[in-house]
């Protein structure tokens, strides 16, 4: 029993919320994502994501859900749980949660769930959307090699990273 805990936590730490690609501006291409910019946004939604946008440049810590560290789902979880949506912690209970929608229909507050493990497209990433306009969806979302940051789907990393949005509100 003693041998395989170390090895269970190893899997776990392993199998979470991973982001280590970084994309330089020299390397981007510029991908376009053809959204519905007419679609409202609840206020609730903009409150939840102004309250997200406060953590932006917190470090990443597995399982963090602070300042002084956040995961993705971490991320996720504190910030709608200060406007009393509960949701699962994990990033695995989020990928069930609340409605899919189309990429062409995301709005402010929608998750948007990736596979960033090479040769996978299990979902181990999320971010929320923070801003929509015509070709460009951007999220925020913890990296474990830059903390809480802003990043765009239209980024060739996170474009073909992409595996599904989902409306929780």
């Amino acid at each position: 029993m003693k041998k395989l805990l170390p090895l269970i936590l190893l899997v776990i730490l392993a199998s979470s919320c991973k982001s280590k690609k970084t994309v330089s501006s020299t390397s981007r291409q510029a991908r376009t994502i053809d959204v519905n910019t007419n679609v409202k946004t609840s206020s609730e939604a903009k409150s939840i994501v102004k309250y997200a946008q406060t953590f932006d440049g917190t470090r990443y810590k597995y399982g963090g859900t602070t300042k002084k560290g956040m995961d993705c789902s971490g991320l996720i979880y504190t910030s709608y749980k200060k406007y009393d949506v509960s949701l699962p912690r994990s990033t695995s209970g989020l990928k069930t949660t609340g409605d899919w929608v189309d990429v062409k229909e995301v709005n402010v507050g929608d998750l948007l769930f990736f596979a960033t493990s090479k040769n996978s497209r299990k979902v181990n990433h999320v971010g929320i959307v923070t801003n929509v306009r015509t070709g460009n969806v951007e999220f925020l979302h913890a990296s474990t090699s830059r903390g809480v940051m802003t990043s765009s789907l239209a980024d060739k990393y996170w474009y073909f990273a992409f595996v599904q949005a989902r409306r929780v509100l």
